[in-house]
């Protein structure tokens, strides 16, 4: 399979499936999750490979902790595992790692490795990795609300002042594009509260493959489906944006 002809400039993935993946298998949840792991590893290698400038990767959301503590810890274990088995190799290829979400409700040390990893990588001018880590869009959303409302109370901003792109430099994906392609596995059709602003005019594509089994070939043709659409972000085909 060749490399696609047209790449996005920024790829958002929720990785759904790790689950159902074990359960065929009849396999704890906690070996879906592990078994995700490698995808991630294959998938993050793939997109440097590809040239690709941004890939985002939905790895927990705030729901997520409503989940049994068993299934938290080692999701958050795994986490740890990933900050020490593959930082070199996304250093080595000069990738730029970032983690948006809520920090303040994750481990000291979970906090102290990601605060090194972006630290590490800060300097690094390949692809931009982003995981979205204990975050939700709607509390994103709102924060983003509750500063620039902070701003306009003290005097320093003029609420009439305040535009989608204004409002859009408040969220934590201020330093990226907005999502070109989200992909969501496992067949599910729904963003679950991810990149909920960011996503207005991303192509969503949904595939069958479960996470575990996301690989090079699956992200490629994702890339190639992308390709192949027309975007015309509210224009008609004529007007289209190149």
């Amino acid at each position: 399979m060749g490399e696609p002809s047209h790449l996005p400039k920024h790829v958002a993935i929720i990785m759904d499936g790790n689950g159902r993946w074990a359960k065929k298998r009849y396999l704890p949840r906690e070996a879906g999750h592990y078994a995700g792991m490698g995808a991630v590893r294959e998938t993050v290698r793939a997109a440097c490979d590809l040239g690709l400038e941004n890939l985002t990767l939905f790895a927990f959301s705030s729901e997520n902790w409503k989940r049994p503590k068993t299934e938290v810890g080692a999701l958050m274990g795994l986490f740890r595992a990933y900050f020490r088995s593959d930082m070199d190799e996304l250093v080595e290829r000069k990738v730029r790692m970032r983690i948006i979400g809520h920090r303040g409700r994750v481990a000291p040390d979970i906090q102290t490795m990601i605060e090194d990893s972006e630290k590490r990588t800060a300097h690094n001018r390949g692809m931009n990795l982003t995981f979205a880590f204990d975050y939700g869009g709607q509390e994103e959303i709102a924060a983003a609300a509750q500063e620039l409302a902070r701003a306009a109370k003290d005097g320093r901003l003029d609420p009439e002042t305040i535009t989608p792109e204004l409002f859009a430099q408040r969220l934590f994906t201020s330093a990226l594009p907005a999502p070109d392609l989200v992909i969501r596995t496992s067949g599910e059709h729904r963003l679950s509260n991810f990149l909920l602003w960011q996503s207005a005019y991303a192509e969503l594509l949904f595939v069958d493959t479960l996470w575990p089994d996301f690989d090079r070939a699956a992200l490629t043709g994702a890339l190639e489906q992308f390709a192949a659409r027309e975007r015309r972000f509210g224009a008609l085909d004529s007007e289209a944006v190149a």
